[in-house]
């Protein structure tokens, strides 16, 4: 566990009440329960609002096909890259692990401990949950010859793999899953946001960008004035260009972190 979340957790211990306050999650359905879970056992109100739909891609094969091969170093992006690539691997669909193959690198904590959960706990894992903190670590510094496969979803960031090629790696990347826009009616959300919304959660680039535009012209103002807990300083600084007006920068995507980045809007234990 690295330090970062090491000070969430004391910090989620320190304080075990949210006070009521009324959380907005915005992460896709199949991954928001356990997080709701959390803030209505510490005293808060969830308030579920996925804005991205995770789906797998259409065709699995080249994805497949890499995964199957060795590599010195696999990156995992995202929890979803892992889930996806664990569905397309033989031995998860024999309810074993994803196969071993040289070093692993998770680009966080949820990251690396839904890899954990699958028996591969990563080698590498940056403070910086992002990939400009994957690069930043002295071991991807000369990366010249190894051959590493990138493992995200369709249309990711570009940033890790053309900076890993500039450094000399041969990188390939296997797309495992593609993300949409839901279908959802904002209006109720609306229509009750100034009494049940006291913060809202957003854990990547894409769901904040699809959350302004399920809001629409009519929610910008609300979102605007809403304490937001983010995950990483990239996120921070697209929200502030937004012009969201408090945003707190949790240690982390996984549930622990969140929670802990909240109790300061909750007042004093």
């Amino acid at each position: 566990m690295n330090r970062l979340l090491e000070d969430a957790t004391r910090m989620t211990n320190r304080h075990q009440d949210l006070g009521g306050l009324g959380v907005l999650v915005t992460r896709p359905g199949h991954q928001a329960q356990g997080l709701c879970r959390q803030i209505e056992a510490h005293g808060g109100r969830a308030w579920p609002f996925p804005t991205l739909v995770i789906a797998p891609t259409a065709d699995p094969a080249p994805a497949r096909a890499l995964l199957a091969r060795t590599w010195d170093l696999t990156v995992y992006t995202s929890v979803n890259a892992v889930q996806f690539a664990a569905r397309l691997t033989a031995p998860a669909l024999s309810g074993g692990s994803l196969a071993r193959a040289g070093r692993v690198a998770a680009i966080g904590t949820a990251t690396a401990q839904a890899l954990a959960a699958l028996g591969q706990a990563p080698d590498l894992v940056p403070e910086r949950q992002d990939s400009e903190g994957l690069l930043a670590l002295p071991m991807l510094a000369q990366p010249t010859g190894q051959r590493v496969l990138i493992v995200r979803g369709e249309g990711g960031r570009t940033l890790l793999g053309e900076t890993l090629t500039e450094r000399g790696a041969q990188v390939s990347v296997a797309e495992v899953y593609r993300r949409g826009l839901p279908e959802v009616d904002a209006a109720p959300l609306l229509a009750r946001w100034d009494w049940d919304v006291q913060v809202v959660t957003v854990t990547s680039g894409e769901i904040l960008d699809n959350l302004v535009r399920l809001l629409g012209a009519a929610g910008h103002s609300r979102l605007r004035a809403t304490p937001l807990v983010v995950i990483s300083e990239r996120l921070k600084e697209k929200a502030a260009a937004l012009g969201v007006l408090q945003i707190i920068c949790a240690a982390g995507a996984d549930d622990a972190a969140l929670l802990a980045a909240m109790y300061g809007l909750a007042g004093p234990p």
